[in-house]
């Protein structure tokens, strides 16, 4: 358990490492292929046979939705205990992430758009909107945020029934959506999916409590189910959209985005008591607060930095921004993928986004005795 006022450094560290890894995948496996109408994006996925099991683990965004969940509730209480409404605290926190979101997003639709008519130029609209796609993730978080009352209410009074509904209702829309041929249903599950992660990161503490084969029951629940829905034939394997499946498990949301939820969880819980130990020693908890610090600006703006090292390759180095399909070269190339987009990013977080890199106060809470 979290004593009041302090932070649980393993929820930071999952928190951070959720978002760091959108980042890392998005700069080291984006293949870009450029027509006359601008830039089209792929990835290694769409060319290489059972590199989708990947998605299984690093396809985050389940797990980043629950722990989300766990920190509103938890911060909730605090605000609580010093005599904070529940209306004051919800607008706070939307504002803390709709600004930063809205000025990026204002900031690339005017440069798209003086781009394209001073210069000319064909395909920036497209440009601007693999820019800003990520931020899919930003309009959710803000959705759930402002339904916190509601989800709050839902806990006290109806607790883990909840989650059979939401995860019920998510496998209705999916029947819908299949079987009857009503595809506008899907996006039903861009509601009930995530508010199905968020709201069970109102019960982490009760899991955080399970005995150590609660964990490994979650983990291979979990995996069972992703390896039945998945070799059922009715799912894509991959957990992010590839091109030429039948559709995307992401946009909007498959009920089988509720197993890999299970799995992530019980692989967090599994991994819990080696990573805990470790953020007690002095130069790992520097690592999380340093990381918990940079991963929410990070975020923001890595495909800001990505833009901008792709024009420096393109205007310095010749390079003619189309990646082509992943051979050995484009494979040796990962690292420098990484690193430049991180050296183009840096600098525009120390121009736009300082006021946003916090120096958090982290003290671990070790699991309790199993």
């Amino acid at each position: 358990m979290t004593s009041p006022g302090h932070r649980n450094a393993y929820v930071d560290l999952l928190r951070a490492v959720s978002l760091i890894v959108v980042v890392v995948w998005h700069w080291a496996f984006t293949i870009l292929s450029w027509r006359a109408d601008g830039p089209r994006a792929t990835s290694p996925l769409g060319f290489m046979d059972g590199f989708w099991l990947l998605t299984w683990l690093f396809q985050v965004m389940p797990l980043f939705f629950y722990i989300g969940g766990y920190v509103h509730l938890k911060s909730w209480e605090r605000a609580r205990s010093r005599g904070v409404g529940l209306g004051s605290f919800v607008v706070k926190r939307l504002r803390q992430l709709a600004v930063p979101g809205a000025l990026l997003l204002a900031t690339w639709l005017a440069v798209g758009a003086v781009a394209g008519s001073y210069f000319n130029l064909a395909g920036t609209g497209r440009v601007v909107k693999l820019i800003v796609s990520p931020l899919w993730f930003l309009a959710v978080y803000l959705g759930l945020i402002a339904l916190l009352p509601a989800a709050l209410w839902l806990h006290r009074r109806f607790g883990m029934l909840t989650l059979v509904w939401l995860a019920g209702l998510a496998m209705c829309v999916d029947v819908a959506r299949f079987h009857f041929h009503m595809e506008s249903m899907g996006w039903v599950n861009m509601l009930l999916v995530w508010a199905l992660a968020h709201q069970a990161g109102f019960f982490y503490d009760n899991v955080v409590a399970l005995p150590r084969q609660g964990d490994w029951s979650l983990l291979w629940g979990g995996l069972f189910g992703l390896a039945g829905l998945v070799g059922s034939g009715l799912y894509p394997g991959s957990m992010v959209g590839v091109p030429g499946e039948r559709f995307s498990n992401m946009a909007p949301p498959t009920f089988v985005m509720v197993a890999l939820l299970v799995f992530q969880i019980g692989v967090a819980e599994v991994l819990r008591p080696a990573v805990t130990a470790r953020l007690e020693r002095p130069r790992w908890e520097l690592v999380n607060q340093t990381i918990n610090r940079f991963a929410l600006p990070l975020f923001l703006f890595h495909t800001t930095g990505m833009a901008i090292a792709r024009f420096i390759m393109w205007r310095f180095f010749g390079d003619d921004l189309d990646d082509g399909q992943p051979d050995l070269r484009w494979w040796l190339a990962r690292p420098l993928a990484v690193l430049l987009p991180l050296l183009c990013t840096l600098p525009v977080i120390y121009i736009f986004g300082r006021q946003w890199v916090r120096r958090p106060v982290v003290e671990p809470t070790p699991r309790p005795a199993d």
